[in-house]
């Protein structure tokens, strides 16, 4: 547990410094500070944790202090990351194997979300929990997508199904299924092109693909998960939301989590569509994807040591 809580706190320590900055300023003339108060708020703002989530974190710590007055920065750090961790209570993901075999798990996105990255990564996480593992190539529309895709299979040494590039993705998720059924394996992973939202077009593929796959196995794929990128805010409720309303899904994964000072988004999807969150990715490395943690996740932020 607590190198998975290092991970946390290194992998947001760019985001904790504004909420720290802010913390330290609430009580520091031993009175609650308006200034210092409101400098919190849009702290908690600015990383998009929603009207929600900042109006329970900051009345809380007004209540509190209201009835103890010897309050410190450290004492609201603890209740706000208490408050968020409450607001994430049952967030937490974790795939169950063996009803099926093999597991499907399809990731969608948006270009640029990180999906290949996150595939590949996720094998290697799964393949090390002792799991036989296959990643079908079906992002057949990006030109680099195979090449990228071939590198992290070599490297981590998982099972790979791919076509060339222009190829039926439908295709390659049926030859990726079969290929995984005929192999034993445990868990295939299906990685998808990515596509904006916001083309119906684009997202018939998709359709397209679970009923190709569902000729397999009518509850195909078992695992729909939407890859967000984190450094893209409240714009990422959206795409939750259409997504979610075109195929729907089963869960989340964050990604770049490392990079941005917005990382509150996670909060707002999981608030309006209770979908769990399985994991973040906190870095460039294969094991820096890891299982997301409510507390660990709430704490990291407001910059708790753990105990």
């Amino acid at each position: 547990m607590r190198g998975l809580f290092k991970k946390f706190k290194d992998g947001l320590k760019r985001q904790t410094p504004t909420f720290q900055k802010a913390f330290n300023g609430i009580f520091a003339a031993g009175k609650l500070d308006d200034a210092a108060l409101e400098q919190l708020e849009e702290a908690l703002y600015t990383a998009d944790f929603g009207h929600e989530t900042v109006e329970e974190i900051i009345e809380e710590i007004q209540a509190a202090y209201k009835s103890d007055k010897s309050m410190r920065g450290e004492d609201a750090a603890k209740i706000g990351a208490t408050v968020l961790a409450r607001v994430l209570d049952g967030a937490e993901g974790r795939l169950e194997v063996g009803q099926h075999k093999p597991e499907v798990i399809c990731l969608v996105g948006v270009n640029g979300s990180g999906k290949t990255t996150t595939s590949a990564k996720l094998s290697y996480l799964y393949q090390n929990e002792g799991y036989s593992m296959l990643l079908g190539a079906c992002d057949t529309f990006r030109a680099a997508a195979n090449e990228q895709i071939k590198h992290w299979a070599e490297r981590l040494n998982i099972d790979l199904v791919a076509s060339q590039h222009g190829a039926d993705s439908a295709a390659v998720a049926f030859d990726a299924y079969e290929a995984a059924k005929r192999r034993g394996r445990d868990i295939v992973i299906l990685d998808t092109a990515g596509r904006l939202h916001t083309k119906s077009n684009l997202m018939k593929e998709l359709e397209k693909l679970r009923r190709v796959i569902q000729k397999q196995d009518a509850s195909a794929p078992h695992h729909s998960w939407l890859v967000v990128d984190g450094s893209l805010g409240s714009n990422s409720i959206e795409q939750a939301r259409v997504f979610h309303k075109s195929f729907p899904l089963t869960g989340l994964i964050i990604t770049k989590l490392d990079g941005t000072s917005r990382g509150g988004a996670l909060v707002g999807i999981y608030r309006e569509l209770k979908l769990p969150i399985y994991f973040v990715g906190l870095g460039e490395q294969a094991d820096d994807l890891q299982p997301f943690s409510a507390k660990n996740y709430a704490d990291a932020i407001f910059g708790i040591t753990e105990a």
